[in-house]
């Protein structure tokens, strides 16, 4: 299954930094729509889906301050990013009342606005698996009831689950066939992303897979450096 990169609309009105950061943030691995002033923004915004929203503040036309309560009242989950040559303090805190995730003054370095960028996307990521109202789960000949922490293989008695074990099967079951992120799960069940948390789950990982062993058709990959996957063979090659 292919990822769908994510979608971020730039406003910014100064065409040569615009472009560059475009270029940089597709590069990236990321969809970039460039609008070059914030009635355009607006615009492309009411007709697109939008995973971040990154604002130039100082603009033509409608400036990054305006055009945000607008994306507010339209949207108030989607994550907005400020880009200002000012610094001032009376602007900055405008901006959190408006409703942003971050601010960065100019000029930046490219490679903390993508450090940010990933940041908040892991945090949206987090907030949204955690509504997530879902506990029952089929993968391969397995069946994992979330709830009462029992994962089934065919008619066999259920494993009863500790908690980390479960949370973490789910976790990987609310992304079959997909990325999940080690630091979400970490972020998510551990509370933290350090050296020994990261080791603990690696050792909990290592349990799942001796649990999912039975059924050639399911298997937990390893992403380096990026995650794990829950891979249901006969799903993925359909």
């Amino acid at each position: 299954m292919e990822k769908q990169n994510k979608k971020i609309l730039l406003v910014e009105d100064d065409p040569n930094f615009g472009t560059v950061l475009k270029d940089y943030l597709t590069m990236n691995d990321y969809d970039v729509i460039h609008a070059k002033n914030g009635m355009e923004g607006f615009e492309k915004f009411k007709k697109d889906h939008f995973d971040l929203c990154i604002l130039d503040v100082m603009m033509p036309y409608k400036d990054g301050f305006t055009l945000a309560k607008e994306i507010r009242e339209k949207n108030q989950e989607v994550p907005i990013i400020f880009l200002t040559a000012k610094a001032m303090k009376e602007d900055v805190l405008k901006g959190y009342k408006i409703g942003a995730d971050d601010y960065l003054n100019k000029p930046f370095d490219s490679e903390v606005l993508l450090m940010k960028i990933k940041a908040i996307m892991q945090r949206k990521s987090t907030e949204s698996l955690g509504d997530s109202k879902q506990f029952d789960f089929k993968f391969g000949d397995f069946q994992l009831n979330a709830k009462l922490r029992y994962l089934t293989y065919r008619e066999e008695k259920p494993i009863k689950l500790s908690p980390k074990e479960n949370d973490l099967l789910r976790l990987l079951a609310l992304h079959k066939n997909d990325l999940m992120p080690r630091e979400l799960a970490l972020t998510k069940i551990w509370r933290d992303d350090n050296y020994f948390t990261s080791r603990s789950m690696d050792v909990y990982i290592a349990k799942l897979r001796k649990y999912l062993s039975v059924d050639p058709q399911v298997e937990i990959i390893n992403i380096h450096g990026e995650g794990f996957r829950l891979v249901v063979k006969d799903e993925t090659e359909l």
